[in-house]
């Protein structure tokens, strides 16, 4: 008897530890009753708002394209890795709370999804994310290479000067300085790219000339950085090696000695708020690869309040039609079913704040699926029992029998739908996965209802008068 009862009991717990944590409101009214009538000192239950996504309370939702063309094909995963990590901390400096930020990778392109909720400011989120400097050091070319560049650019100057004074205009001069043998090596930089760049940064800091006292910004690399760049100035001692921040040439000293250590120093016309501001973003976080912006998207809180009112709405109406189905259908079964499912849905919304999962409106609907999951294991029970009591058998025999035999149909329809779940959680966009998190996390519990709550309720009508009367179920 105590073993019969004992599933029942750790079943109400559950339930009222769940119903409880997901919406404490009803049990705190009634710890502030307790505590003004008789002077107690009863604590509320433990609080724990829900995760809300993007779509829910509003944001900013920014998609940025990483240009990875200098970078080895066999390094593109790290660098996007390493732009994400990056950009997460630079975010995190602004306010934003639990950032998504997420890479995206398709056949042409890498790109990266940033998720601000709650940051409603696009346009500052967009400046404080894009001024976020992309530091490089870059070498001199071949002197051959360098004369050639020069020597081109000479030449072009002097036939755009002859040209201008004959009274050309200026897009008559470009279509003849473009007839030009290799006229293109006068666009070219002197300086070719190297590997060391922002990725291998660790500190930015700022300094100041002992003989200017202009202010300057000291950097020191980690470990795998400062290696690179003793290599870097080792082979280019008597040359300069320029450093870019954005593509614009910094400062271009000439290096003197190979200089170990890992420590470097940019030197310019700063102004010591333009060096604080430089040091300051380069600690958030030099940028591994350039990116650039393709596209933004500002929620609104409103229209993801009214969203969010209309699937809960929707949702509570779906589910009393499922109750009255259920109960019309399969009579007792049909009640316990629902019961079951209250419990279902409480723990389920715990989970939801436990783990915490960020909800959207995707994930929202990924939840009110596996709700239709776990509906759906029950029938099949239920059907399966009726079959068993229309063949004589007991109201025992039947109900082992119907969760023998609806298992497999159970568990098969189950894992098919979580492996779809994973497949969209693997490969999908940020909606896609709260869609899969919340439907796979919500088809686990769905079995874990039908499985051991529902059965274990029917248990309860073992031996008793009510199983006897095969109408209710029937």
């Amino acid at each position: 008897m105590i073993k019969q009862r004992l599933p029942i009991i750790l079943i109400i717990i559950l339930a009222i530890f769940a119903i409880n944590f997901t919406y404490p409101n009803y049990y705190d009214k009634g710890v502030d009753f307790l505590n003004d009538k008789f002077s107690l000192e009863l604590s509320h239950f433990w609080e724990k708002p829900f995760k809300l996504g993007l779509d829910l309370q509003g944001g900013t939702h920014l998609v940025y394209e990483a240009d990875l063309s200098d970078i080895d094909q066999k390094d593109h995963d790290s660098s996007m890795q390493g732009l994400r990590d990056v950009i997460e901390r630079r975010v995190n400096l602004f306010g934003a709370q639990e950032p998504v930020v997420q890479v995206q990778e398709t056949d042409n392109s890498c790109r990266l999804i940033v998720e601000l909720a709650g940051v409603k400011d696009s346009a500052t989120a967009i400046r404080e994310i894009g001024k976020t400097p992309f530091l490089e050091f870059k070498e001199e070319k071949s002197e051959q290479e360098i004369k050639e560049i020069y020597d081109k650019q000479k030449e072009i100057n002097e036939m755009g000067k002859e040209l201008s004074e004959q009274g050309k205009t200026e897009q008559e001069i470009m279509i003849e300085l473009e007839k030009i043998e290799n006229w293109q090596f006068a666009t070219q930089d002197i300086y070719r790219e190297t590997i060391l760049t922002g990725k291998y940064l660790e500190k930015a800091e700022i300094g100041f000339d002992q003989t200017t006292y202009q202010p300057l910004i000291l950097l020191q690399f980690d470990g795998e950085g400062a290696k690179l760049f003793k290599d870097l100035t080792s082979k280019n001692i008597g040359k300069t090696l320029a450093i870019y921040i954005d593509g614009i040439v910094i400062s271009a000293p000439v290096v003197q000695q190979a200089i170990a250590g890992g420590k470097a120093q940019i030197t310019g016309e700063f102004t010591l708020v333009e060096a604080k501001e430089l040091a300051r973003n380069l600690n958030a976080g030099a940028l591994p690869v350039p990116i650039a912006l393709i596209s933004q998207q500002t929620v609104g809180p409103s229209l993801g309040a009214i969203s969010l009112q209309k699937s809960l709405t929707a949702g509570i109406f779906g589910f009393l039609v499922i109750i009255l189905f259920m109960i019309f259908f399969y009579r007792v079964p049909g009640i316990l079913a629902s019961f079951a499912l209250f419990i279902y849905v409480a723990l389920v919304l715990c989970l939801f704040k436990l783990i915490p999962i960020t909800l959207t409106l995707a994930g929202i609907g990924g939840f009110f699926l596996s709700i239709g999951m776990a509906v759906d294991a029950n029938i099949l029970i239920f059907s399966r029992m009726r079959e068993e009591l229309k063949q004589g058998k007991s109201f025992s025999s039947s109900l082992q029998e119907g969760f023998h035999r609806a298992w497999p149909a159970i568990r098969d329809g189950n894992l098919t739908t979580l492996v779809v779940a994973l497949i969209l959680f693997g490969f999908g966009s940020s909606f896609v996965k709260g869609f899969a998190l919340t439907l796979g996390l919500g088809v686990l519990m769905s079995m874990f209802s039908a499985i051991f709550i529902t059965k274990n309720f029917l248990k309860i009508f073992e031996a008793t008068k009510l199983a006897k009367i095969k109408w209710l179920w029937k």
